[in-house]
C-alpha cells in the first residue's frame, strides 16, 4: 500500500525543472589573466551606465588573489573604471568557482560584499568565457576580441539556456576597439 502511495505521490508531484548551474571543473588563474571584451551581458545595476566597449582586465597577485578591473564608457562618451578583487571561493580546489568584491577592501572581511563569480564554460585555449552565478541574476559572454563568430556566441547562449538562464533579455555590447596585441 505504502509503495502505491509512493507511486502516485510521484507521478503527481512535478519533477524540479530547473536546470543546475555549474561551474567548469578547473581554471588555471594564470591563463585566465589577461583582458577580456564583453560580447553581451544580463541587465545590472552596476552597469546600468555602460553603453559601449565594456572590457576586464584580470591580473593574479602573489598572493594567489586576482586584481579585476572592469571598465566601460558612458552614452556620453567618459570612461568608467572599477577596481576590486576576486579569490577562489575553495582555495583547495580549482574548480572555476570565484568570489569578487568590489567594495572598499576594508570591508572585505564582511562576507556580503563578495559576490559569486562562476566560470561556467571556457574555450580550450581560454579564448571565450560564459561567467555567472547560482541565481541566474548576472551573466557575460566575454572574448579576447571585441567580437566573436555568431557559432561561437550561439553554442554559448545555449550554454547559459541549458542551466536554465533567461537568455532572452540578454543585451549584446557594442565594442569599438581594435583586437588586442596580446590576450
Amino acid at each position: 500500500m505504502i509503495s502505491i502511495l509512493i507511486a502516485l505521490w510521484t507521478a503527481w508531484t512535478p519533477a524540479s525543472t530547473e536546470a543546475e548551474v555549474r561551474a567548469v571543473d578547473s581554471l588555471d588563474l594564470e591563463r585566465y589573466a589577461g583582458r577580456f571584451y564583453e560580447i553581451a551581458r544580463l541587465p545590472n545595476r552596476f552597469q546600468e551606465r555602460c553603453a559601449r566597449d565594456v572590457t576586464a582586465t584580470y591580473t593574479v597577485r602573489g598572493d594567489g588573489k586576482v586584481t579585476v578591473v572592469n571598465e566601460c564608457e558612458t552614452e556620453e562618451g567618459a570612461r568608467l573604471r572599477a577596481e576590486g578583487e576576486a579569490k577562489r571561493a575553495h582555495p583547495d580546489r580549482a574548480v572555476a568557482e570565484l568570489k569578487v568584491r568590489f567594495a572598499p577592501r576594508v570591508l572585505s572581511f564582511l562576507p556580503f560584499v563578495w559576490g559569486d563569480y562562476w566560470v561556467l564554460d571556457l574555450t580550450p585555449d581560454y579564448s571565450l568565457a560564459l561567467v555567472g552565478e547560482p541565481r541566474r541574476r548576472y551573466l557575460w559572454v566575454l572574448s579576447r576580441t571585441p567580437r566573436i563568430d555568431d557559432e561561437s556566441y550561439q553554442r554559448l547562449v545555449s550554454v547559459a539556456e541549458s542551466m536554465g538562464y533567461d537568455v532572452s533579455r540578454l543585451v549584446r555590447t557594442p565594442q569599438s576597439g581594435s583586437e588586442p596585441d596580446s590576450p
